[in-house]
């Protein structure tokens, strides 16, 4: 895949995402949501951050036995049970996205939901990537 990644100097600077990812390839990958499962179906993880980076390393998971890699992640939604504890730790969420997927950030949004699928998760996170 290409990615362009679009940041207009007529928008407020982006951190941690692209204002928008122009994605040229051949097959899109789309991304189920990913809570902080772990392979008995159990969500794992008491705090934000914790549950924030298994979901991250799920979705990655899906993305790579599709045969994609972090860099064609095109678009992601974040969807947490708390944006004002989202932003508390948006530095470790950040740290946490650069070390598994990278600084080529795609398209994101956080939208805050009264509750997830499995009761105790805080996030989950969905997307799509464009292939080459």
């Amino acid at each position: 895949m290409t990615a362009e990644r679009v940041n207009p100097p007529e928008l407020s600077p982006p951190t941690g995402f692209s204002h928008a990812v122009v994605a040229t390839g051949t097959r899109v990958v789309f991304l189920a949501g990913q809570t902080s499962l772990d392979t008995d179906g159990k969500v794992t993880g008491d705090t934000l951050p914790a549950q924030f980076e298994q979901a991250l390393t799920n979705l990655l998971t899906a993305l790579r036995a599709a045969g994609g890699t972090p860099a064609d992640l095109a678009r992601v939604t974040v969807y947490a049970t708390d944006v004002a504890a989202y932003r508390t730790h948006a530095a470790e969420l950040g740290r946490t996205w650069r070390e598994l997927a990278g600084r080529d950030y795609p398209a994101m949004a956080v939208v805050e939901v009264v509750r997830l699928w499995d009761e105790r998760a805080l996030v989950e996170l969905d997307g799509f990537a464009v292939l080459p």
